[in-house]
């Protein structure tokens, strides 16, 4: 069985810039890859069945990701999928949607299928928006709902990472975010600070120990923020040794970790 990484991600910031007529909100935001990771198991099958194992296997999007693409391929083959979550659920670190892009970009190779980047790029936001991204493979400035992405180049950085042990639903987080408090950025350049996190107050407000958390994290590094719709803090740091010495002053009860920034997807190389 080969074993893949899945890494996560932070948005750098998160604007919600208006409500769509489909829904949707329309978002601009920088994504950043992270070194910590879920691990994605998989053997090639020559019987065509799709099994997972791990946790959330009624509803999986590494199942869901390999039914996909298979359905999209008409492949006939199969595998044997299995998951370790290294990141938090509901944090906003992107651990399903990162989970899902690693099935797309692994069975791509161990079945033979030769599909481009781009091809693999038409699938993935049926699986979600963030799915695009990881499947991208590097830092970009994303619009639309995430799925508009461009590449962007961000200076060597490391992070300390806050995981409050709450796990926030994306969809009432959204149901509650307030549209026009930020304004759209032009990017490039972008700069460490720049922006906010538009659903942060919403989280803050509704979340007691995300509130704590963001307060004790912002007394050492005022630049502090939450990513994505939670519930997930972070602080940049321009080297390990920095996030590492505030790491280890986490009051007692608090779990964090220390990540490096990436520049690329462990798996980039896999597709062109």
């Amino acid at each position: 069985m080969s074993d893949f990484p899945a890494p996560g991600k932070l948005n750098l910031f998160l604007h919600v810039l208006s409500k769509r007529a489909d829904g949707h909100h329309e978002l601009q935001t920088v994504f950043r890859l992270i070194d910590r990771a879920d691990r994605v198991r998989i053997r090639r099958r020559d019987d065509g069945h799709v099994r997972f194992s791990g946790p959330f296997a009624e509803d999986n999007l590494c199942l869901r990701a390999a039914r996909l693409l298979k359905a999209h391929t008409s492949s006939r083959l199969g595998a044997d999928i299995e998951l370790e979550k290294n990141l938090p659920v509901g944090g906003g670190l992107g651990g399903g949607s990162s989970d899902a892009a690693t099935v797309l970009l692994a069975l791509n190779r161990l079945w033979n299928l030769r599909l481009a980047r781009a091809d693999l790029l038409q699938i993935a936001p049926k699986l979600g928006a963030d799915v695009a991204f990881f499947v991208f493979g590097r830092n970009a400035l994303g619009e639309g709902i995430g799925e508009r992405l461009t590449a962007l180049d961000l200076p060597a950085a490391w992070y300390l990472v806050i995981t409050p042990q709450v796990a926030v639903s994306t969809r009432e987080i959204f149901a509650f975010a307030l549209t026009g408090r930020s304004k759209r950025m032009t990017i490039p350049p972008f700069f460490a600070g720049q922006g906010a996190n538009d659903l942060e107050p919403v989280v803050v407000a509704r979340y007691p120990e995300v509130a704590a958390r963001l307060a004790w994290l912002r007394s050492r590094c005022p630049q502090a923020r939450m990513t994505g719709s939670g519930a997930c803090l972070f602080a940049e740091f321009a080297s390990e040794a920095d996030a590492a010495a505030v790491h280890a002053e986490l009051p007692a009860g608090t779990s964090g970790f220390v990540a490096r920034g990436l520049e690329r997807h462990p798996l980039y190389d896999w597709t062109n």
